[in-house]
């Protein structure tokens, strides 16, 4: 997961609540008892403070109180836009950059607001249009260029989104946003490298940001660099204590390289900082399995279940855990919740059909296995054991189709062949079976040696050896 910097907010815009509260009721104070015209820059500045710390409604408050006695002031206008595209009413914003516009055609800042409003609105070539226009004005606008390259990047056009980043850059190096969404355009394009180049620049102008650590390290994982990455998440967690991504990703890098008790650790962090995190004790039980407490992986998936009471992962592994300690009547029950849950899981299907085969009801399991089939029809897994319950069973025909249907999933497997010769000598088709057995032995030399404790009276043979060919 990528996190998009937006979404993080600095402690000094928390400290800045307390002062603005206070500067706020004392503004309010001047509006009611008319001295509000002796005071409009003090407010002007609050209404951009307001902007600044996310006070919207009291923003828009403020400046409405001036509009009513400024309506012609473009710089108002794009203030209440702004205000209102915070807001999410990107239509009214819009209203309101057009009409800052109208007073003021060449306010850069205006276009590159109502460029941005245009774009949520999926008003694209407007967008493009607007932007266009205030880099026309003035070219030097790294502001413009960004956000140019935020509508391309919007629209999947991530190589023409870079390039106007670069511009942006090439106009203020230290544009740390540049870096942050070059990283993501470049991982989209699945150029890792560069992804990670540029996130290291944004971390060079802002180390102490854990949403750059954080990123770095996704990134760092996709390129199979694990130990880089945990040390990526425990950047971002000494950071920001609180982080849950940073131990959900980290308890997923240290059980990739098999480092299951670290693992553990930071799943129960995230679980402390959200106790209702179903899918954080899933994995707690999963990785108690690794360690073989299947009792703890029990208890784990039944607290998923419990939060998440549609949680068909959950019981599926539930009753794998159930089935491996004999307690077959809770792991049937569990995998039959599954099925029922989720009716088009071949899994689900399969894990039944394997319980009920290890209990002896094999017809029932090959009704299964087939039932599993028909939501996975190539998966080579299931046809090898429905085959195999199928010879098992002396159903020698549909056991060879199967056996065949092996064969085209993996050609290179000696075993399907060799199996299937087994059932042809059964069935007396014996230019077939050694057929088979020739393309077994050319797959594996070495199978002969089972074929020779397997069929000792025919491997003696010398019209046996003739016919396969040898002297």
């Amino acid at each position: 997961m990528i996190f998009d910097r937006s979404n993080y907010q600095s402690d000094e815009n928390y400290e800045k609540n307390d002062s603005f509260d206070d500067e706020l009721r004392k503004c309010k104070e001047l509006i009611e008892t008319g001295y509000l015209y002796d005071s409009v820059e003090r407010i002007e500045d609050l209404i951009e403070d307001s902007i600044e710390i996310g006070r919207f409604e009291d923003g828009l408050f403020l400046v409405n109180e001036l509009l009513n006695i400024y309506p012609y002031n473009s710089e108002l206008w794009t203030h209440k836009g702004v205000l209102l595209y915070c807001l999410f009413e990107y239509e009214l914003s819009l209203e309101c950059f057009e009409k800052a516009l109208s007073l003021n055609p060449n306010d850069e800042e205006a276009l590159i607001q109502k460029a941005a409003a245009e774009m949520y609105l999926n008003l694209y070539e407007q967008s493009e249009d607007s932007l266009q226009k205030a880099i026309e004005i003035n070219p030097t606008n790294s502001e413009a260029y960004y956000n140019l390259g935020i509508l391309y990047q919007k629209q999947q056009l991530f190589n023409k989104a870079i390039q106007q980043y670069e511009l942006s850059l090439a106009l203020e190096p230290d544009f740390t946003d540049c870096f942050f969404e070059m990283g993501y355009c470049f991982e989209s394009l699945g150029d890792y490298e560069n992804s990670l180049r540029s996130y290291d620049n944004f971390i060079d102008i802002d180390p102490y940001n854990p949403i750059g650590w954080f990123n770095k390290g996704v990134i760092l994982v996709k390129l199979n660099k694990i130990e880089e990455a945990i040390k990526c998440f425990d950047f971002v967690t000494a950071i920001q204590e609180d982080f849950i991504n940073a131990w959900y990703n980290k308890g997923n890098a240290y059980a990739d390289i098999g480092k299951f008790e670290e693992a553990i650790f930071c799943f129960k962090k995230v679980i402390s900082l959200d106790p209702d995190d179903e899918t954080a004790y899933y994995n707690l039980g999963s990785l108690y399995e690794e360690v073989n407490d299947i009792t703890s992986a029990i208890s784990y998936y039944t607290k998923a279940i419990e939060i998440g009471f549609d949680y068909y992962e959950a019981y599926l592994a539930r009753g794998y855990c159930y089935d491996s300690i004999g307690k077959t009547k809770l792991a049937l029950k569990d995998f039959n919740k599954a099925i029922s849950i989720s009716l088009d899981d071949a899994e689900a299907w399969s894990a039944k059909a394997d319980l009920l085969y290890s209990i002896g009801e094999i017809e029932e399991s090959i009704f299964l296995y087939k039932k599993a089939l028909e939501f996975d029809p190539e998966n080579l897994s299931l046809w090898n054991s429905l085959a195999e319950v199928l010879f098992e069973t002396n159903n020698w025909l549909e056991a060879l189709d199967a056996f065949e249907k092996c064969i085209q999933l993996n050609p290179n497997d000696s075993n399907f062949y060799y199996s299937k010769a087994k059932i042809n000598f059964i069935l007396n088709r014996t230019n077939d079976a050694l057929e088979c057995l020739k393309k077994a032995f050319e797959l594996n030399p070495e199978m002969k040696k089972e074929f020779e404790n397997d069929y000792p009276e025919i491997r003696s043979s010398k019209l046996f050896k003739k016919l396969l060919g040898e002297s």
